[in-house]
């Protein structure tokens, strides 16, 4: 059953104790709330002023569980709060593990500070949970694929244009390292796992996938240095810095590029350009 009371109380001291800069809002020069205002944290939830409002206000709808996942990641709560939340709210809280999608609030921090350089968060299957505003530009919104093909490793061996953002050069490897490295997931998470689903889907649906998954190869780590391939801006090449969240197996991968070079060059234009001309 749902606690209005302590999920209004609970609700408006989260939203008292964050300021914008740890959400990557900015302060504005006439700021005079403590925290953040409900409307700003309703856009951080993806949800209406007033259905938040009259959350804090003990009224409106008992809210859905999406409803509280979106609230508990746009207040970057950690696991304890977002599970305390969903008890409020009278649900049974996600389970947690490598297959919860709920971002650490270290790593959303660091991210919300990357605003001028290409970034994301990905699960360890390479669904991408979060991206910068250059990271989208980059790579394209890849938040929006839904059920396996979220899944880059997946979408390398079913959707050919998933490979035309990378060095044709590179494909090989790539085969060889997303194959191993589902592998590697499947083993470690066992036959029921969604790692082991999205190998058997592959194995039905890729000749090439089937191959390398018979060479039996595993322990294949990503190069630090990739070569892309913009539709834009041309050829870059990106060093890749990876920060592991080890509690939820997500990773957060920085792209940057050596100052001086071209490659440096095109990634400050591509910061101009944007992502309004990518699908």
């Amino acid at each position: 059953m749902i606690d209005r009371t302590g999920l209004a109380e609970f609700l408006r001291r989260r939203r008292e104790s964050l300021q914008p800069e740890d959400v990557g809002l900015p302060r504005g020069p006439r700021r005079r709330t403590s925290g953040l205002r409900r409307e700003e944290v309703a856009a951080l939830c993806h949800m209406s002023a007033d259905y938040y409002a009259r959350m804090e206000r003990e009224r409106g709808p008992h809210p859905s569980e999406q409803m509280i996942v979106s609230l508990a990641q746009g207040l970057h709560l950690s696991l304890d709060e977002r599970d305390h939340l969903f008890r409020l709210a009278g649900h049974t809280p996600p389970p947690r593990g490598a297959d919860g999608e709920h971002i650490g609030p270290g790593l959303l921090r660091v991210l919300d500070r990357l605003d001028d350089t290409p970034a994301e968060i990905v699960t360890e299957l390479g669904e991408t949970l979060r991206q910068t505003p250059l990271g989208v530009a980059l790579t394209g919104g890849t938040t929006a694929f839904s059920g396996p093909a979220r899944s880059i490793g997946y979408r390398w061996f079913t959707d050919p244009a998933t490979r035309m953002l990378y060095a044709p050069e590179d494909h090989e490897f790539l085969s060889r390292m997303f194959v191993s490295g589902l592998r590697g997931v499947a083993t470690l998470r066992g036959p029921g796992s969604r790692a082991a689903h999205y190998a058997d889907l592959l194995l039905a649906r890729s000749e090439e996938f089937r191959r390398a998954w018979d060479a039996h190869e595993v322990g294949i780590r990503p190069q630090e240095v990739k070569h892309f391939v913009h539709p834009e801006v041309g050829a870059l090449e990106l060093t890749c810095q990876t920060l592991l969240d080890p509690q939820q197996s997500h990773l957060l991968l920085v792209y940057t590029a050596v100052p001086g070079t071209e490659s440096h060059e095109k990634l400050r234009l591509l910061s101009v350009i944007g992502a309004q001309t990518l699908r």
